[in-house]
């Protein structure tokens, strides 16, 4: 096997760069709304299914979830225009403009759920709505996983050029 498959990631952009990207503002950031994006669907169905099960309780927290929803992904969103910028210094790349339009479409969602759930009395509409948002959840994860770049444990930071901390092949 040819040596150049076992030589570690090296980031492509400048130390400064680097230090903001390192920081995860993102993928931090997009945790709390995909716990929500899942939470929501599955504990309206859940209160529906067993409606005398605390139903003042999961519908509190349905509330909670579908008012701080859009302000989660506000928060995501920003972070990733961030991320986005710091590390490919533009925004115009097919992935990026997919992921900013998917992120609007899942913002338009999350506010239509606040405002259907809360007339709706968390029914059909509201758990359609949600499944919607969680597939667009999913589709949003499934292009930012193309975006992340994988380093293997005690290769990073490594200077260009520096054999230091490759992995190298046994004889």
């Amino acid at each position: 096997m040819p040596r150049k498959v076992f030589e570690p990631y090296r980031e492509r952009v400048s130390r400064n760069r680097l230090i903001l990207l390192n920081f995860d503002l993102h993928p931090i950031a997009i945790h709390l709304s995909q716990a929500l994006v899942i939470l929501i669907p599955f504990l309206t169905i859940f209160m529906n299914l067993f409606n005398t099960f605390h139903t003042g309780l999961l519908k509190d927290v349905l509330v909670f979830s579908t008012v701080v929803f859009p302000f989660t992904l506000i928060v995501a969103i920003i972070t990733g225009i961030i991320d986005g910028l710091t590390r490919f210094k533009t925004l115009i790349t097919p992935l990026l403009l997919r992921k900013i339009l998917a992120s609007s479409v899942i913002m338009i969602l999350s506010i239509m759920l606040y405002f259907v759930a809360k007339y709706e009395n968390f029914g059909i509409l509201t758990i359609g709505i949600s499944f919607v948002s969680l597939a667009t959840g999913i589709q949003l994860g499934l292009w930012g996983k193309k975006l992340i770049n994988v380093i293997l444990p005690g290769t990073y930071p490594q200077k260009k050029g520096s054999k230091a901390g490759s992995l190298r092949e046994e004889s």
